[in-house]
This record gives structure tokens, C-alpha cells and sequence, in this order.
């Protein structure tokens, strides 16, 4: 993994291809901060671009299509938040070729040559969409791969990649925790500004920015409550846990009872790209000065009084 003091990521602007036993020595990105200052882990599980040539050799799919299943772009709208005193990580490797925000062994069947084991979750609502583990499909619903994969494959990126962004991300939140006796995982995600073909808001407009709290149970109501205020006032339209509640990592890390919360964010993507030809726009700037603004407002709050802080290991 690469352990970046200050200074932002080298990552070119652009997907690049890489040879896959260099992504699985450097799967990930940590910033961390000269000196920690606030209780937060900023984490990206969805915006690497460096596409292993094997993976786009076997797919169906050009590299353009690949790259549509991308939160583009998402490590830098986060990057102020290193200097303000929190850690960020993200993941080098694609969401296409493995997924971060998912159970470690989400597997569809149909996409495998041999018999899965029997802890894989064949059955999850991911899996069904096609959105395992590792994809069956990209954003739009397109295949990705020509042929069925060996189970091997999987297990390989599970344990060269999946693992190693997990046990990373624990870490941070452990170390957050003990310094602060509470700690905060912001998971950073970016949406398509339109409801796609099987999403439950198909067809319709959305909002600037979604949070998801999973209903109240990942995150400490004031928290999200807090977030949604400041988010309002630096003049976005937010919704919470509609269309998106929080993925696995949300579920997973957030333990409010513990002192250790979790709140997802989703940002239109059409307020900082080019959603067809997937490169920056110039609303670009104003979305990384707001997104530290909002991390540096969110931090000053008096937190003294929030539940389940300071009580014992987060894990």
C-alpha cells in the first residue's frame, strides 16, 4: 500500500493499465495527515483507475464501458481533508474488477466455472443485481466478462485486494478511536445524476447529495442531522438514505452503541464531471472546497455529549 504523509496521489488523470501483480502489491492509498485533529476516516472504495491489462484482455467490454461503474474522481474531492487533520484511503483497483463495499465473499454462481464454497453469500440482492464481490456487471447492466471464471480468480483479488483495503481501513478507525474515544468512517461514493434501468428511482432527477445512515442505525442521529444542516447551508439538495442507505462498509463499520459511527455520501456526479466522456468538470474546484469546508464545520461541533463515546474498544 502506499502511505502518503501530505501530499496528494501521483495518479494520472486518466484510467491507466497496470500489470495486476503491481495492483496487488499497491492495492491502496492512505493520506494521512502531519498531525490527526479530527475524529473522522474519510474512506473511497469505488474511485481507483488502474485497470489490470488481463481483466480488460477477458472482458466483453471496452475500456471506456469498464470505467462506467467508477465514483470518478471521489479521492479528490476528498483530498482537503488530509491537511484538516484526517485520514483518507482509497482503492487503487476498479470497482469493475473488485468491490470494496460489498461482504468479502459475495459471489454470483453463474459467473464461475467451478462449485463456490460454502461461506460464499450466493444470494444477496448485490449478487442478484450483478454487483457481487466481483462485478457481473458494470453500472449500466452490461456483462463484463467473456467467459465463467475460475473461483481461484476470485480468491486472489479477495485476498490481494479485498483484505488488504479492510484491514487498512480497521486500523484507521481503531487508531481514530482510541485517540478520540469515538470515531466517524465518512464513506465517499459519487451517483449518476439520473436513476438508471434497475434502480428503484429509474428515470428521475437526483438529488446533489444523498447520505445514508442505514435508517438511523449506522450513525448517531445528530451526526447525520449535523451533516445534512451544513450540507444544506453551503447550498445542496440533500436527501437521506434515498436512493442509496449505505453499502456493506456503512453496515458493517457503523456501531453507534461502541462510539464508532459510519455515514455514506453520494454526490451527483453531474455537479463535478462529464458523465459520458468521465472527466472533470469545472465544477470540479468548488466540490473539493465544499467538501472541506463541510469536514472542517462537521469538526468543530461539540461532540462531548454523544452516545456511546469513550466506552471501550470500537471493535
Amino acid at each position: 500500500m502506499d502511505l502518503i504523509p501530505r501530499h496528494r496521489s501521483n495518479d494520472a488523470a486518466k484510467a491507466a493499465a497496470i500489470d495486476e501483480e503491481a495492483l496487488f502489491k499497491r492495492p491502496i492509498t492512505v493520506e494521512r495527515p502531519t498531525s490527526v485533529k479530527l475524529p473522522f476516516v474519510f474512506s473511497s472504495p469505488h474511485s481507483g483507475r488502474l485497470y489490470p491489462d488481463s481483466f480488460v484482455t477477458a472482458s466483453n467490454l471496452d475500456p471506456v464501458t469498464l470505467r462506467r461503474s467508477e465514483d470518478s474522481f471521489v479521492e479528490e474531492i476528498f483530498g482537503g481533508v488530509v491537511a484538516l487533520g484526517a485520514p483518507l484511503i482509497h482503492a487503487r483497483f476498479p470497482r469493475a474488477y473488485l468491490d470494496a463495499n460489498r461482504e468479502p465473499y459475495e459471489l454470483d454462481p453463474a459467473m464461475f466455472a467451478d462449485p463456490l464454497p460454502p461461506h460464499v453469500n450466493t444470494r444477496s440482492l448485490r449478487v442478484a443485481g450483478g454487483l457481487g464481490t466481483i462485478a457481473r456487471v458494470v453500472a449500466d447492466s452490461t456483462e463484463i466478462y467473456r467467459e465463467p471464471l475460475a473461483y481461484a480468480e476470485a480468491e486472489r483479488r479477495i485476498r490481494h485486494l479485498y483484505m488488504p483495503f479492510h484491514e487498512t481501513l480497521r486500523g484507521l478507525l481503531e487508531e481514530t478511536h482510541r485517540a478520540f474515544g469515538w470515531a466517524v468512517l465518512i464513506d465517499c461514493h459519487s451517483m449518476p445524476s439520473v436513476g438508471g434501468p434497475t434502480d428503484d428511482d429509474r428515470g428521475a432527477d437526483r438529488p446533489d447529495i444523498v447520505l445514508g445512515d442505514r435508517y438511523g442505525t449506522a450513525c448517531a442521529g445528530e451526526i447525520t442531522e449535523e451533516a445534512e444542516h451544513i450540507l444544506k447551508r453551503l447550498g445542496y439538495r440533500t436527501t437521506r438514505n434515498n436512493p442509496y442507505a449505505g453499502g456493506f462498509n456503512t453496515e458493517h463499520y457503523g456501531r453507534p452503541n461502541r462510539g464508532l459511527h459510519a455515514l455514506q455520501i453520494e454526490i451527483n456526479r453531474a455537479l463535478y464531471m462529464d458523465e459520458a466522456r468521465l472527466e472533470r468538470g469545472p465544477g470540479l474546484k468548488r466540490m473539493q472546497a465544499d467538501m472541506s469546508a463541510f469536514a472542517a464545520e462537521l469538526g468543530k461541533l461539540d461532540w462531548t455529549g454523544l452516545p456511546g463515546r469513550a466506552r471501550g474498544a470500537a471493535f
